[in-house]
């Protein structure tokens, strides 16, 4: 069943209510949406009309099970959004949103389900569009960061970064030639970029199959190089950084992964890692681009995108 019917064979009976998310429109929240919005983070008027048509339709609306949301959708949005921009412990959200436990709940729901992919998905899509590009990438750029990790986090699933003199986890990034996110994944630091970039690549190739280049630092060069141009018919470009050059230089291609990078440390649960899962890390990567990418299209910060235009892509 499309969207558009699952909304309208449910809507038919229901009455106006004063927010226009699901859960309002359908009678199913357990809240008012008359929550005061006073937080950095919260979702403005502009950045809400853009969300709202690309909300994934949740499975109890399609027939498909589930049970219906018991709260408002967009004070859920706000209060995940306002954990990762302020990188706050989930159980010292402000009172003014709904138990901690059910935002929780809600954001590893939306993980594990995939809607939190696939609202990122449209929102980069939009973006690409807005930017007159085509949907679907045909380049692409990886690299790797490494983050401390907290106390919490399981000596299993985090290790050494010897170069980087770094303790914790690393996410590994490729991002379209907008800087866009289109696969992450979160691995033990000691991890090597190009042991880590088997399986990101192979991901990127599944979901999209236009991409034919990528660029890549030294850390990618070697089999990889042979290996991804054998199995996956992708050409991996490696861009080095000359020997004679000294201090600060920025490398054809690699600033935009670079940028990208330093859009995600804006987002303070990003600057250390919190999570227990690598899966929510990552989920938590998909959150804090889905903040980028609504205030770029609702016209909020639009600085926070901006190419510098000395550097041609």
């Amino acid at each position: 069943m499309s969207q558009s019917v699952a909304l309208a064979s449910v809507e038919s009976n229901a009455p106006s209510p004063a927010c226009d998310c699901l859960a309002h429109r359908f009678g199913n929240a357990a809240d008012g949406p008359d929550r005061v919005r006073c937080y950095g983070s919260d979702l403005t008027e502009a950045e809400w009309q853009v969300l709202r048509p690309l909300l994934p339709v949740p499975a109890w609306l399609q027939g498909r099970g589930g049970r219906p949301e018991g709260y408002c959708h967009r004070v859920m949005l706000d209060a995940v959004r306002y954990v990762v921009d302020n990188g706050v412990k989930w159980v010292n959200l402000p009172c003014d949103f709904p138990p901690y436990r059910r935002v929780h709940a809600f954001a590893r729901r939306w993980q594990v389900t995939g809607l939190l992919a696939e609202l990122h998905d449209r929102l980069r899509d939009k973006v690409r569009q807005k930017d007159g590009r085509d949907v679907d990438p045909t380049a692409a750029v990886v690299d790797s960061q490494s983050v401390r990790a907290a106390a919490n986090i399981p000596r299993f699933t985090s290790g050494w970064d010897g170069g980087k003199r770094v303790g914790g986890r690393k996410r590994h990034l490729v991002v379209d030639c907008l800087g866009l996110v289109l696969a992450v994944a979160v691995t033990a630091a000691n991890v090597q970029d190009r042991d880590a970039a088997v399986p990101l690549l192979e991901r990127l190739r599944r979901l999209y199959f236009s991409v034919r280049l990528v660029w890549a630092d030294g850390g990618y060069a070697g089999r990889l190089v042979d290996w991804a141009a054998e199995n996956l018919h992708l050409t991996l470009e490696i861009v080095k950084r000359s020997d004679d050059t000294t201090g600060f230089v920025v490398l054809p291609r690699r600033w935009v992964v670079e940028r990208t990078l330093s859009w995600l440390m804006r987002s303070r649960r990003l600057v250390r890692d919190y999570e227990t899962l690598p899966a929510m890390h990552e989920a938590m990567v998909l959150w804090s681009m889905t903040m980028l990418m609504s205030s770029r299209l609702a016209g909020r910060r639009p600085g926070a995108f901006s190419r510098p235009s000395s550097r041609a892509e």
